[in-house]
């Protein structure tokens, strides 16, 4: 279709979504990045954050992402995410029990890689939770 972009989101497990699209919202480390037909080509790293996906000015769909690499060309974008889950699937409960455990994580790691590891996962569930309770574009 005319003005559409084909859009891949893969996670190691499966293909989560395969669609044409107008438009689409990606959280690149740089800064959030739109999507539409005729983009220019680039290559990026996803950053923790949420793919809002757009029909018209609506946003028809939000995934959240823990990180990958991004590829866009002209007609197409090809998201390719460490993790990937809809947002409406969140578990709040289950996200907040992460952010505890692992702020603790943090506090009692016994050397530096330890502590990184418990840091970036700790960055990814507060990313997780600001994308149910604070969504960027509505």
């Amino acid at each position: 279709m005319a003005d559409m972009v084909a859009l891949e989101l893969v996670s190691p497990e499966n293909l989560i979504l395969s669609k044409e699209i107008e438009m689409a919202i990606l959280p690149a480390e740089e800064g959030d990045l739109g999507v539409q037909f005729g983009h220019a080509p680039i290559i990026a790293t996803v950053r923790p954050g949420t793919i809002s996906v757009f029909k018209g000015t609506t946003v028809e769909e939000r995934i959240f992402v823990s990180g990958g690499f991004l590829e866009i060309t002209e007609e197409r974008c090809t998201v390719l995410a460490e993790e990937a889950i809809s947002i409406a699937d969140i578990d709040v409960s289950i996200v907040k029990q992460q952010i505890s455990d692992l702020t603790d994580d943090v506090k009692i790691a016994k050397s530096d890689s330890e502590r990184e590891r418990a840091e970036t996962a700790l960055s990814v569930a507060v990313a997780k939770l600001q994308a149910v309770e604070t969504p960027a574009y509505s």
